[in-house]
């Protein structure tokens, strides 16, 4: 795939470029800060964006709002958003409007280079890649108040496994579980969030919504 690559750590943006490349992927542009990054999106319309969220001019959510601008203007682009702690509100604004084509990892999770690359291909395909992290810690927040109180240790593993952007069958295959046994539970899980009268694939999209914002 093609790919332009902003992170204002130059250390790190050169290691991407080396990774992508050794993969025989196009790292078309590499940039260190947002204003550069919608240029050269504008100029290149790569496959993927791999974006930093804190980068220059101001070093707050610079990196964010300019993938959020690109999925505005260019909603075919895949974006993967790096974080270098769980922010959970930014995982819930990248999905609010559409959960295909784009991840938010922490910055941790590029070391473990299969799990990195692994969410590319994920995104590139169409669907789309949540940190294990983040799931983890909106388990470990949920209280009785919260609408996925309702649901049963499975369930959330379920849920957990959907958020992180896996399909139905890699669900089965990483918690050991049977196919039919995940659309049960799916189904289940539909119902206890309110979500049984939405069709399609929005369902999902919501189911995880809920998850980030809960």
């Amino acid at each position: 795939m093609r790919l332009i690559i902003a992170e204002d750590s130059t250390l790190l943006r050169e290691g991407l470029v080396r990774l992508l490349l050794e993969e025989g992927h196009e790292v078309v542009a590499a940039v260190g800060d947002a204003v550069s990054l919608m240029k050269e999106v504008e100029e290149r319309t790569p496959d993927m964006v791999v974006v930093d969220i804190r980068m220059p001019p101001t070093h707050t959510d610079d990196g964010l709002r300019a993938a959020l601008e690109i999925r505005k203007r260019w909603p075919t682009i895949g974006l993967l958003v790096l974080s270098q702690h769980v922010e959970r509100n930014y995982a819930a604004q990248l999905l609010a409007s559409n959960a295909e084509r784009v991840g938010y990892l922490l910055k941790d999770r590029v070391a473990q280079i299969d799990e990195f690359l692994d969410a590319l291909e994920r995104i590139h395909a169409g669907g789309a890649a949540i940190d294990p992290e983040v799931v983890r810690q909106l388990v470990i927040r949920t209280t009785h108040g919260d609408p996925l109180a309702r649901l049963s240790p499975r369930e959330r593993s379920v849920l957990g496994a959907l958020a992180q952007g896996h399909t139905n069958t890699a669900i089965a295959q990483k918690l050991h579980i049977s196919l039919s046994s995940v659309e049960k539970n799916l189904n289940t899980i539909f119902d206890k969030l309110e979500l049984s009268h939405t069709t399609g694939y929005s369902r999902r999209i919501l189911a995880v919504l809920r998850y980030l914002e809960s």
